[in-house]
């Protein structure tokens, strides 16, 4: 049997400034401790600055591939981040990008733009080559990345654990489409 690699599964919604982040992440982890996949108090089982997050609960061991989740592991539980984060893989991220309006590749303009949209100074990207202009989540990226001021951090639960119909759940809830982004750490 191999050793368990550190990954992190999040989910983001695609807005780059969500509304009430904070409201929202509330209501969020309630419904995620009413379903029990999460323990309704934090605990040092994260991986960011002070550890605390939402320890893996019973009712995970319904989701798919269960006997893949991180039961037992120090770094098991759900970090919630409401401050402007961009969440790519940290491995082999291409850094490709396409417009959805003229399909032209335009990945080194648009991380080029993050200086810009880090700080908060736009949510919106153009496009270089047709003018097509939207949150910078609406234009196509060859793999799952996600920019926003709202983030659901699963530390060490596979994306397959992640059901299409939990991810629509997800977007139900948020009120906008997810996109889930998978980290090896």
């Amino acid at each position: 049997m191999t050793a368990m690699s550190e990954q992190q599964s999040i989910i983001v919604p695609q807005i780059s400034t969500f509304p009430d982040a904070e409201g929202k992440a509330r209501q969020v982890l309630r419904w995620l401790h009413k379903r029990q996949l999460v323990a309704a108090e934090l605990s040092t089982c994260g991986r960011l600055g002070n550890r605390m997050a939402y320890a893996i609960a019973e009712g995970a061991r319904q989701l798919p591939h269960a006997e893949r989740l991180p039961f037992g592991l120090p770094c098991n539980g759900l970090e919630v981040v409401t401050k402007r984060c961009i969440y790519t893989p940290t491995r082999a991220f291409l850094e490709e990008a396409g417009c959805p309006q003229c399909r032209q590749e335009i990945g080194e303009a648009l991380f080029d733009s993050l200086e810009e949209w880090m700080p908060r100074q736009t949510d919106t990207f153009v496009c270089p080559e047709c003018g097509f202009e939207d949150d910078i989540n609406g234009f196509l990226f060859l793999q799952p990345c996600g920019f926003s001021n709202l983030g659901f951090i699963f530390n060490n639960w596979p994306a397959e654990c992640f059901s299409p119909a939990l991810l629509a759940e997800f977007a139900r809830r948020l009120g906008y489409p997810v996109r889930l982004v998978t980290v090896d750490c």
